[in-house]
């Protein structure tokens, strides 16, 4: 494609009230994708705040449980590469239930593999890996709805 006919999709996409826009054009592919901000209103309470109310004369306070003393537990590896959800949609491990997935966990992986499909209004999308490495952990079920961004898979980068 020509820099003239993506700069006119991008204006297009801008325009509109599309997120996302690819297109495949003689073994050319353009991916197009905008974030459409929302205006959260802010909250005057505020959340997650706990009252404890005063102990009971006479009665013991139980300790506070090994859960509330531990921080949350960080990521095994710092190095490990979130793939995530480009589009709402179904995720789907393989292109048929009768077929092998595409992938498993501990499989080898280059960039450009074909690692899952996202079904979106009867669309199936294949999507593709946009590093090399060694998948970690594969984060949905099959046949799953998915959000967009949400993370897919965890891949250590080689």
């Amino acid at each position: 494609m020509r820099a003239k006919e993506i700069r006119e999709l991008v204006k297009i996409v801008q325009e509109s009230n599309i997120g996302e826009l690819e297109i495949k054009k003689w073994g050319q592919k353009v991916r197009i994708s905008k974030t459409i901000s929302s205006v959260v209103p802010a909250s005057t309470a505020p959340i997650g705040r706990v009252v404890s109310e005063p102990p009971l004369p006479g009665v013991q306070q139980a300790a506070p449980s090994v859960a509330e003393k531990a921080p949350a537990p960080e990521k095994e590896k710092s190095n490990l590469v979130e793939i995530k959800a480009p589009m709402v949609g179904t995720f789907y491990r393989a292109s048929a239930p009768d077929v092998d997935p595409y992938v498993k966990e501990g499989d080898s992986i280059t960039s450009g593999k074909v690692l899952c499909i996202i079904e979106a209004m009867k669309l199936m999308n294949e999507i593709e890996a946009e590093i090399s490495g060694r998948i970690v952990q594969i984060l949905v079920e099959n046949a799953q709805p998915v959000e967009y961004n949400q993370s897919l898979f965890l891949v250590e980068p080689s």
